[in-house]
């Protein structure tokens, strides 16, 4: 009983020190119920409550994986760099794991996986949304995205022996009717390599985004809280 009445304390500690930790954005009027963890100290009270919203570094759960994180470069619809680093990524242990599985199957067939984004800063997602403001290719802030959560990946597949990335018809970013998951009037080669994707990482508790062919979020996002934490805290 002590155990229990302990527990829920500290939860509800936990809670507290979140929500106190809310701010508005200066490009930005951060809705006032919209919980997002900015101190490093709350996720590791969060991560002792809960080991599976711990975030890893993408290689090192799966060290074959490719990367090309164009929001480190200024290859991308913003045309400037987002992040400091163009060498790592994180997600969520669980989610981290079930990509490791979806690249493990990959890999038998003589493919992998190129990562485009994984885990993105909440204020990143601001800067994002302020020229686009459509939420079917971009999140809105009143919401908050899957990426921040550490729980939605953009990915794409390459073919083992050359490292080329499979045709799906469309760049990365491209916020038109051909991403989207149902467009068909496609060449049968493009239906089939997104077909691969979108079942591989389903087989995996992946959802696809119906937008963006490259777009994969967990099942069970809403149970990681949305962050605004910069990536090299998570090196501790």
């Amino acid at each position: 009983m002590i155990d229990k009445i302990m527990h829920r304390t500290k939860f509800q500690f936990i809670t507290f020190s979140i929500l106190s930790t809310l701010s508005a954005s200066t490009a930005y009027t951060q809705p006032t119920t919209l919980i997002v963890v900015r101190k490093f100290k709350i996720y590791r009270e969060l991560v002792v409550a809960d080991s599976s919203k711990k975030m890893v570094e993408l290689k090192t759960i799966v060290p074959n994986l490719r990367y090309d994180l164009r929001y480190a470069t200024g290859n991308n619809f913003l045309h400037q760099r987002l992040y400091k680093k163009g060498n790592e990524t994180f997600l969520r242990l669980p989610v981290a794991k079930a990509l490791a599985t979806a690249q493990q199957e990959l890999n038998e067939k003589g493919f992998g996986l190129k990562i485009w984004d994984a885990y993105r800063p909440y204020s990143v997602t601001v800067k994002m949304w302020e020229p686009i403001k459509d939420d079917r290719y971009v999140a809105d802030p009143k919401k908050g995205s899957g990426h921040n959560r550490g729980t939605a990946v953009d990915l794409a597949i390459i073919n083992l022996k050359d490292g080329k990335e499979l045709n799906m018809g469309t760049d990365f970013d491209n916020f038109s009717d051909t991403a989207h998951q149902t467009f068909t009037n496609l060449p049968e080669e493009i239906l089939q390599n997104r077909l691969l994707l979108k079942s591989t990482m389903e087989k995996y508790g992946f959802v696809a985004l119906a937008t963006e062919w490259w777009h994969f979020y967990w099942k069970d996002a809403n149970k990681f809280e949305l962050m605004d934490i910069d990536f090299k805290k998570f090196r501790k």
